[in-house]
């Protein structure tokens, strides 16, 4: 099937975007509204603020993923459906723990699913993220695939050391800059692997979206 090229290239800047917002966006709000919503009367007032705000935030991405884009990721339906159930059990029971489980919950759930593909021989990261890797053969795909399985799994496990460690407010920065920098990091690391397997550099490479 043929596409117009020009008209490509003017839309994958647009969704591109849209897709970081959708990814992104829920999170960083996250994490400004329960920076500001901190009290020191209250400690755990910004947690509860945030996880509001999140709760709004992620169900707005959903919508706007299905009227923007036509279709909604299995990320972004995994981590609006956890978010709003750990988040309503969060403000119900006024505990930030609950809202913290939830990241566990989707890396070990993609983990899981990442390196059974790869079990099994199949490279289950190719349907999602395809597109943006141009030319990459199944050896890639597989190694690709395991790769970020793994890679889930650490955080799944890094996640509930930080929960069980740390306080909320150091969790929620290095939640949301530490894992973001990380994963940059790692999708960068894979990156002469791809070469080697066919991978055509052109736009930036994707990196599977955060939980």
């Amino acid at each position: 099937m043929s596409e117009n090229p020009t008209s490509t290239a003017s839309e994958k800047p647009k969704h591109g975007l849209l897709n970081f917002l959708l990814d992104f966006g829920p999170l960083l709000l996250f994490f400004v509204a329960s920076k500001l919503g901190h009290s020191d009367a209250d400690p755990k007032q910004g947690a509860i603020i945030g996880t509001g705000v999140f709760m709004v935030a992620i169900t707005i991405a959903v919508i706007v993923s299905k009227w923007k884009l036509g279709k909604i990721s299995p990320m972004l339906k995994l981590t609006a459906a956890l978010g709003v159930f750990f988040g309503g059990l969060t403000l119900w029971f006024h505990d930030e723990r609950f809202i913290q489980i939830k990241p566990t919950l989707i890396y070990a759930f993609f983990g899981l699913l990442l390196i059974g593909g790869w079990m099994r021989g199949k490279a289950l990261l190719k349907y999602v993220l395809e597109a943006a890797y141009d030319g990459l053969d199944q050896v890639g795909w597989l190694k690709l695939s395991l790769n970020w399985g793994l890679f889930f799994a650490a955080l799944a496990l890094a996640n509930e050391a930080m929960r069980a460690f740390l306080s909320f407010d150091l969790w929620l920065t290095l939640k949301v800059w530490g894992v973001t920098i990380v994963t940059f990091l790692f999708a960068m690391a894979n990156i002469p692997m791809l070469l080697k397997h066919g991978l055509k550099l052109g736009d930036e490479p994707a990196t599977p979206p955060q939980g």
